[in-house]
């Protein structure tokens, strides 16, 4: 844990001060980026880059040629040519071979492989996207779900891309709910054959890359029966064209057609009529079928083996995480840069000011800019976690629990904001934000999707609070006596909320004093506390609801499902009091100086925009004061007014060049306009040709 508290409280002269209401005082900067506050931008651009920042730059650099570049209005079906082009050229440049072996051309190298993947959406996320079919769906599935002789078979032809493939898991009436898809792939023992098969229409696979032109193969899950037993879900290689692009006897589809965005890649349906394939072409890691038909799996327990095969594909989780974290950086640095250059209404000197240097639009970006730092180090985090289990170094059910609860959690959130900051973005642009040559719309139409990629968020936020609550029943008592003082003591808690007595303690701490309740804010043992006790009292709150059932299953089915909105509410404080934990143990690696009081102001503006956005929440359950709340929104005025000078270098962290931006208002479009206008004016004056105002300014 970092000790901020020395940096907060001696503020810079002539740092903005709160006034008795706990308004900051007029002195914001207006017309300037001058400061004297200096950060090490290439050490933070080095912390954002994280572990993998060498795969990152290669992917960056890879991004930067024009033919890996989305054009925005292209008819759909040049679209998708483009990006199977792009794909090709991935191949070429070696850019995916990362996580295999090293003897099908890998480095098995897992955490660099999704560092770099995540590059590439400054590219087009279309190309993104469908490499992610390709390499972190079709070939993970095989690589992960396969044993030795699936991957000497399968996985040279998925590598090299000569054989472009599908995973084929989403069904038209199933979609998060995998474990009860309708597929079925019924034994044949005189055959030695898997029967594939899809019994109705919302049995068929659906919105499904590489489905409607240029799948050859597939990834398809299918209820595995045999000897008249289903063993669930598992998964099958399964050849769906031929090498002219026609599909194979007893394999059909259709195209998804045109979409709200990602229209580089061919979405399609498929469905089976009967389809045969090898007994090997079952993926038998986690389950196998002997000649004669006898089932087999060193995962004894249906539901852990489902859950298993599940886990070994939590990589897609973690790149749209990581992807959507680039986008926002991407949207940021286009509004921000434009907010510093694009000039409306005259301030208190008569000339014109910059957008960012008024109040709400700072508001409205500067405190975005906070979470994406705070996801930046949240999402290395997670990579780090992924590496480790992937690589087999810390491969063990609790560090897999670990991956899979951070995965779902830091996707929901991140994808969640990125199209919250795109269209805040969007919209701080005005018109000029709304053209597709400024790329804010097109950003925000290609991530609409991963809010429901690779589960839908909601759904993902299910899975962090069944976690929650599982922990919560280990830690409460089993017999009489103590379950007793357990409840007296949630109570006793409750009591403390509910009577005052924590607020009257701040009241007393504070001494009426807005800067005394400012100064507690800014201590980090404080933020972690409120967001703590927030998840605490949030999940003890369900946990003892749903233990007042005792074993009576539907009436725990029944308060669980009344409780789902507060259970994902708590899920998303969780994942939030993750991200603070992140930033704030990434800032352990700073020195002291202004680079860590910087970064200390963005990690405390995304606390305190936590506690702002929350405060009701805070107020009803008696944990701040009144006084408290109004100091809530004083410092993050404040905070904001402190960064916004900063934030030129704070974009420049970011280290992505102009091939990467590619919005003319963000490469100094707007700023020769704004010089021009301004030149032509100044000319006129100078020369008296300017006409009389009507309305002459008072002396």
């Amino acid at each position: 844990m970092v000790d901020t508290a020395p940096v907060h409280s001696t503020p810079k002269a002539g740092a903005p001060k709160a006034d008795a209401t706990g308004d900051p005082a007029a002195g914001t900067p207006v017309g300037s980026t001058a400061t004297d506050v200096h950060i090490d931008v290439d050490l933070v651009a080095e912390l954002l880059l994280g572990r993998w920042a060498e795969d990152r730059r290669i992917s960056r650099r890879l991004a930067l040629d024009p033919a890996m570049h989305k054009i925005e209005g292209m008819p759909y079906a040049d679209a998708r040519s483009r990006t199977l082009e792009q794909l090709r050229t991935l191949v070429e440049a070696g850019a995916i071979q990362r996580p295999y072996p090293a003897e099908f051309g890998g480095q098995d190298n897992h955490g660099g492989n999704l560092a770099a993947f995540e590059e590439l959406t400054t590219a087009d996320p279309s190309m993104q996207i469908k490499a992610g079919v390709q390499w972190g769906l079709f070939g993970s599935a095989v690589h992960h779900l396969g044993t030795e002789r699936n991957h000497r078979e399968f996985l040279p032809g998925i590598v090299s891309f000569e054989v472009p493939g599908c995973f084929a898991m989403t069904e038209t009436g199933h979609g998060s709910d995998v474990q009860n898809i309708a597929t079925r792939a019924t034994y044949d023992p005189e055959t030695q054959e898997f029967v594939i098969h899809t019994p109705f229409r919302g049995a068929w696979k659906d919105y499904i890359g590489n489905a409607a032109l240029h799948g050859r193969a597939a990834v398809v899950f299918a209820k595995l029966v045999t000897q008249g037993v289903d063993h669930g879900v598992h998964a099958f290689y399964v050849p769906i064209r031929d090498a002219e692009g026609a599909f194979l006897p007893g394999v059909g589809g259709e195209d998804d057609g045109y979409k709200g965005g990602l229209n580089g890649i061919d979405n399609g349906r498929l469905h089976f009529d009967h389809v045969r394939v090898p007994r090997t072409n079952l993926l038998n890691r986690y389950g196998d079928v002997a000649e004669d038909g006898t089932y087999s799996s060193p995962i004894a327990s249906p539901g852990r083996r489902f859950f298993t095969m599940l886990g070994t594909l939590v990589q897609g989780r973690v790149s749209l995480d990581g992807a959507a974290v680039v986008a926002q950086k991407i949207g940021l640095q286009i509004a921000l840069t434009y907010a510093m250059q694009r000039r409306q209404f005259p301030t208190g000197d008569g000339t014109e000011g910059v957008l960012l240097d008024y109040g709400r639009h700072q508001r409205r970006l500067v405190p975005r800019l906070a979470t994406v730092f705070a996801q930046s180090f949240a999402h290395e985090k997670l990579l780090r976690t992924f590496d480790d289990v992937f690589s087999g170094r810390e491969d063990n059910p609790q560090r897999r629990e670990d991956l899979e609860t951070q995965a779902a959690a830091f996707k929901a959130m991140s994808t969640w904001s990125a199209l919250d900051t795109l269209q805040e973005c969007r919209e701080a642009c005005g018109g000029a934000g709304f053209l597709a040559e400024n790329r804010l719309t097109g950003l925000r139409a290609d991530l609409d999707v991963y809010v429901t990629f690779e589960g839908d968020n909601t759904v993902l936020l299910q899975l962090v609070g069944k976690r929650l609550l599982t922990e919560f029943r280990a830690r409460a008592p089993r017999d009489a006596a103590s379950t007793a003082r357990f409840v007296a003591a949630a109570a006793a808690s409750k009591l403390a909320d509910a009577s005052g007595l924590r607020r009257l303690g701040q009241t007393v701490a504070d001494r009426g004093s807005l800067a005394a309740s400012v100064t507690d804010l800014q201590d980090p043992r404080t933020q972690r506390e409120l967001l703590q006790g927030r998840v605490d009292t949030m999940v003890a709150q369900i946990g003892m609801r749903l233990a007042s059932a005792g074993k009576d299953r539907a009436r725990q089915a029944l308060l669980l499902n009344r409780s789902q909105h507060e259970l994902i509410e708590a899920s998303k404080a969780h994942a939030e009091l993750m991200q603070w934990d992140a930033f704030t143990e990434g800032l352990e690696a700073v020195p002291e100086g202004d680079t860590k009081r910087v970064l200390v102001w963005l990690r405390d503006l995304f606390a305190l925009g936590l506690l702002e956005q929350h405060l009701e929440w805070f107020l009803m359950n008696g944990r701040l004061t009144a006084q408290r709340a109004r100091a809530v929104s004083a410092y993050v005025d404040r905070l904001v007014a402190r960064i916004r000078p900063v934030v030129p270098q704070l974009l420049d962290t970011f280290g992505y060049e102009p091939g990467h931006v590619r919005a003319p208002i963000a490469l100094g479009a707007e700023q020769e306009r704004q010089d021009e206008a301004r030149a032509w004016f100044a000319a006129e004056a100078a020369a008296g040709r300017l006409p009389e105002q009507e309305k002459k300014p008072r002396p």
